[in-house]
């Protein structure tokens, strides 16, 4: 499912900024962007966003800044310095005059001096990131909550209509002996074969197709995979994965009833009922 979502928070020393966006994936993906030092908490960022996030793939950009009134640190590389200085000396020594170096110089030497930034520490910025985190993940479920009231309230349409569907199925099914009856009849007297309707061979032949074509085990199973896609469309938990697996037993029902019925009519309501399952088993796929 798709979503938003932005947080932010202040402490002492660092002002989080979190950003969250989703897109539509059958799996989870979280994938998280972090100052290069804070490499040491993705894993923390990751599990936060996987236990709100259970499907789709969610992008994390988190940012950090010195907080308002907190003066930004002038780092000194020591090493580099003093390295930079005995260069001089070395120098010195090489052409037999004094060459001291300028303020200017060590200013240009990168490195020497890192100005307006300083060290994080990853536990001090954690306590930023997690309440910024939290907020973020907040709005990203409110926003994804109305796409999937959107969803729900089109899926109970379309399930209204498969219902109207099976129903047309079930009352077209009891003649179909009926019918096959009339055909075998027919194509005997064309045949020059002229049966009694009450024969025993005609009697046999009708009573196998009548259980070949009974299609009241799967008509059951259609009316509880149904009930069953509303059951779990009202839980707590995601039912994603669960309303996608209902989607292909539905799929095996009708595709049995259509090979069960061997009739035109029922066959042409299969197709009907066909369309509007996969609209929802297209939709399916990005409920979380």
């Amino acid at each position: 499912m798709t979503g938003f979502g932005r947080g932010s928070a202040v402490t002492g020393a660092w002002l989080a900024k979190v950003e969250l966006s989703t897109v539509n994936r059958k799996q989870a993906e979280v994938v998280v962007q972090l100052p290069r030092e804070l490499a040491e908490i993705e894993g923390r960022v990751r599990k936060q966003v996987q236990g709100t996030v259970s499907r789709g793939r969610v992008q994390v950009s988190v940012s950090l800044e010195h907080a308002e009134g907190c003066p930004a640190a002038v780092r000194v590389d020591a090493p580099l310095a003093s390295a930079f200085e005995a260069a001089f000396i070395a120098l010195s020594e090489l052409l037999g005059r004094d060459v001291v170096p300028s303020a200017a110089d060590f200013l240009r030497q990168p490195g020497v001096l890192a100005i307006g930034s300083r060290e994080m520490d990853a536990e001090t910025a954690w306590s930023a990131i997690e309440p910024a985190l939290d907020e973020a993940l907040a709005q990203l479920t409110t926003m994804r909550a109305r796409e999937g009231a959107d969803l729900s309230a089109d899926f109970t349409a379309r399930l209204h209509t498969l219902d109207g569907l099976r129903q047309r199925i079930a009352g077209g099914a009891p003649g179909r002996p009926l019918r096959q009856r009339e055909l075998l009849l027919k194509r005997l007297r064309e045949l020059g074969l002229e049966l009694d309707p009450a024969d025993e061979r005609v009697v046999r032949e009708l009573a196998l197709f009548a259980d070949r074509c009974d299609i009241t085990e799967e008509l059951t199973r259609l009316d509880s995979h149904c009930a069953k896609f509303r059951e779990y469309m009202q839980a707590a938990e995601p039912p994603g994965r669960a309303l996608d697996f209902l989607c292909q037993e539905i799929f095996r029902e009708f595709n049995t009833i259509g090979s069960k019925a061997n009739d035109a009519a029922i066959a042409q309501t299969i197709v009907e009922a066909k369309t509007e399952l996969e609209k929802i088993r297209e939709q399916v796929q990005n409920v979380e």
